[in-house]
């Protein structure tokens, strides 16, 4: 299959070595022309050290090669999916299977990132979501990893799951887009105050019981939002979580272990040095949770955290000292 990658960061050049793999004919994208030369001269990105890249991967900055694609992959960061997305439509036919890598929740508009895909590519192509705990960096050097391909049409998730799957990448299907997404997106989230738990020297007791409940927080806000529950519990909710919370390659936990051990906020993002996610999500789902009417006190506590220059020990004891209440929200009856 011909597959054209958009959005050259450690993911979408993770996913260009693993389709180049599959046997797929792939060109992966840069918006920088010079970045693209040095990758196509060195076969290499510094995103992912020490992973060469197949000698048949094709990298350019023109989007026009995307005119060829059966298959279009979006993987930039969040907040560039939308420039990237519009660069990327006039050279799209009508028809092409789209899957969109990128997580997160649009600011603004609170859109999900296959809902940003559908409104400006504006034309009939089936949109994917492929997400799930999946480190770059491990994906790159072929170790064992499982995704899920959601869509709402069957036969496109199995296409894509088809497209994706070897070996050492193993892909689920899923038609539940929504949760998938969302689970993405506030996975990122939950990362960065669990790195502020470590940054504070909370335990893992506190790891765990902030985990578990900002969990039950996500699933909530699945179905609310017309999600299902039960993807919180497979790969793309729980596996994604424990991966982005507790992995040493997650830039989310990095972030939040810097600010929970004192560093101010703008200083934490910049030493992390990449985007991180977390960031914009926290805004994004606060936006979202309060349109939804849901209460999420967990990811709201972050958004204290990193937009009103909350105090991290003093939002740990707010969080502790809520009323009292049952785990599930049973009660016995009279």
């Amino acid at each position: 299959m011909n597959v054209f990658i958009f959005g050259s960061g450690a993911w979408g050049t993770a996913l260009s070595v693993l389709l180049t793999d599959n046997g797929h004919t792939v060109t992966l994208w840069s918006h920088d022309p010079e970045k693209a030369a040095a990758m196509v001269r060195t076969r290499k990105n510094p995103a992912l050290p020490g992973v060469k890249l197949p000698e048949t991967l094709a990298v350019t900055s023109d989007p026009a090669g995307a005119e060829r694609a059966e298959l279009v992959l979006f993987a930039p960061p969040s907040k560039q999916l939308r420039s990237v997305a519009a660069a990327a439509a006039p050279h799209i036919r009508p028809g092409t299977v789209i899957v969109s890598a990128t997580k997160g929740v649009e600011a603004d508009t609170d859109l999900r990132m296959s809902q940003v895909l559908r409104q400006v590519l504006g034309k009939d192509c089936p949109v994917a979501v492929l997400s799930g705990p999946s480190h770059a960096e491990e994906v790159s050097r072929r170790m064992a990893t499982g995704c899920v391909a959601a869509c709402e049409d069957q036969a496109v998730a199995e296409l894509v799951q088809e497209v994706f799957m070897n070996q050492m990448f193993r892909v689920y299907v899923n038609r539940d887009v929504v949760g998938v997404e969302l689970c993405g997106a506030v996975k990122n989230v939950i990362a960065i105050g669990c790195g502020v738990v470590d940054g504070l020297s909370l335990g893992d007791n506190a790891k765990a019981l902030f985990m578990t409940r900002a969990m039950a927080e996500l699933a909530v806000l699945c179905q609310k939002a017309g999600g299902e529950w039960t993807t919180c519990s497979g790969l793309a909710g729980m596996g994604d979580m424990i991966v982005t919370c507790l992995s040493v390659h997650s830039r989310n936990h990095r972030a939040g272990l810097l600010i929970g051990r004192g560093a101010p906020v703008e200083q934490a993002l910049r030493e992390v040095g990449a985007v991180v996610e977390g960031y914009y999500a926290a805004a994004s789902v606060r936006s979202l949770s309060e349109k939804l009417g849901v209460e999420l006190p967990i990811c709201r506590s972050v958004y204290g955290i990193l937009y009103e220059d909350h105090d991290p020990e003093e939002t740990v004891h707010t969080l502790m000292s809520r009323d009292r209440r049952s785990e599930f929200g049973f009660g016995w009856g009279k």
